[in-house]
């Protein structure tokens, strides 16, 4: 037998058992036997689902923390569902009982935001862009070339000016911003067939351009000489197999996580805007809490937004792995040319001034928040 057709049974071994499992025992025991790699093991998994049951029973509080990704996606993009639950159980002391309902079970993006607001939900999981309707201000995130770079991310989201300025309008409209998760900045993918590498923004002439629902990313794409496209994310793969769209933005992680290797040629590093995520949480469940319970949450945020930073590297190593073997190229702009990129469409230039006062208020606080991300703090993450 092929490795290839063994690699295909042991698969459907697994999803079979995951089925049974989770049948017997619930699906969060199935999920956290599977993550374990007890699944083929009926003994393993038995511990496993009395481990579970154990710790709801003894828990003061249950919490649903719901996500996008299944809980493999990891591996390739370092959204930490497995290590937060874990993190949030232990540093309550099993006051929390953590409930994962991953792999979009419960919605996607701004569907999710909108069940953490309304307390249908406890937490989720979810792109800045998609939280952006939600709670406007963090849209300053898109401003090109203003925190594109991992490390002006951390600075910015980690610090004091962050924290007194953009924290409290987050918390006016529901939520409790647990922590911030880098993924990788997002790139310039173009489909096979089209130009590439797309080394500066004038080999941008002419592209048709995926873009979300981002005004400011659209500004962004036309500023740079591109043909901003609106696609619906579920749309995405078939416009840019058929043409309609010759490129798209999403971080490296993300390309491979919604399986793109096979339908795209060359890869830029261009680090304009983080593609960037947030686990937030309904602020009125968050202050119902006792205030031991409360800072074991926000410990446990902080533990595991330390595990994604160190991540991050080992994350985009195993995506760019998997894309290559599928014949995509990579290109990093040399820092002339990343100047170039920032010149045609940074944030510095005046067409970006209307987004500076209405996100943040004033030029004056937005020059606060500039500074946070010029700012190295205590944390450390690898850049691409």
């Amino acid at each position: 037998m092929s490795s290839k057709s063994e690699k295909s049974e042991l698969q459907s071994m697994e999803r079979r058992r995951f089925f049974e499992i989770s049948a017997k025992y619930g699906f969060t025991a199935a999920v956290v036997a599977g993550a374990s790699g007890a699944l083929l093991s009926s003994e393993a998994a038995a511990q496993t689902a009395k481990e579970e049951k154990e710790r709801q029973r003894a828990a003061e509080h249950a919490m649903t923390v719901a996500t996008a990704y299944i809980l493999g996606a990891s591996r390739s993009y370092p959204i930490m569902q497995l290590d937060f639950k874990e993190n949030v159980q232990n540093a309550t002391g099993g006051k929390i009982y953590v409930k994962l309902a991953p792999g979009g079970q419960l919605g996607a993006g701004g569907a999710l935001a909108q069940k953490v607001q309304n307390g249908t939900i406890q937490a989720a999981q979810h792109s800045l862009s998609n939280f952006a309707p939600f709670a406007p201000v963090v849209d300053l995130i898109n401003l090109p070339y203003f925190c594109g770079a991992n490390q002006k991310f951390v600075n910015l989201v980690n610090s004091s000016a962050w924290k007194s300025e953009v924290d409290p309008l987050v918390e006016a409209k529901g939520f409790k911003a647990l922590w911030y998760v880098v993924i990788d900045p997002r790139v310039v993918a173009m489909r096979k067939g089209g130009k590439g590498p797309i080394k500066t923004p004038g080999d941008l002439s002419g592209v048709k351009f995926r873009v979300p629902g981002s005004k400011m990313l659209q500004q962004y794409y036309r500023m740079i000489g591109a043909n901003p496209t609106p696609v619906a994310w579920g749309e995405t793969p078939s416009a840019i197999k058929q043409g309609v769209a010759d490129a798209l933005d999403p971080a490296v992680g993300a390309l491979h996580v919604f399986g793109f290797k096979d339908i795209l040629s060359w890869v830029t590093f261009s680090q304009a805007v983080p593609d960037s995520q947030v686990y937030s949480c309904n602020l009125e469940w968050f202050n119902s809490l006792p205030g031991d319970v409360k800072e074991g949450v926000l410990f446990a945020s902080e533990i595991t937004a330390q595990q994604n930073l160190a991540k991050v590297p080992a994350a985009r190593n195993y995506a760019m792995a998997e894309m290559g073997k599928a014949g995509v190229q990579f290109y990093s702009p040399s820092s002339s040319e990343l100047d170039e990129w920032a010149a045609a469409g940074g944030y510095q230039r005046s067409e970006w001034d209307g987004f500076k006062k209405e996100l943040a208020g004033s030029l004056a606080t937005f020059g606060k928040l500039e500074e946070a991300a010029n700012d190295q703090g205590r944390l450390y993450v690898h850049d691409a």
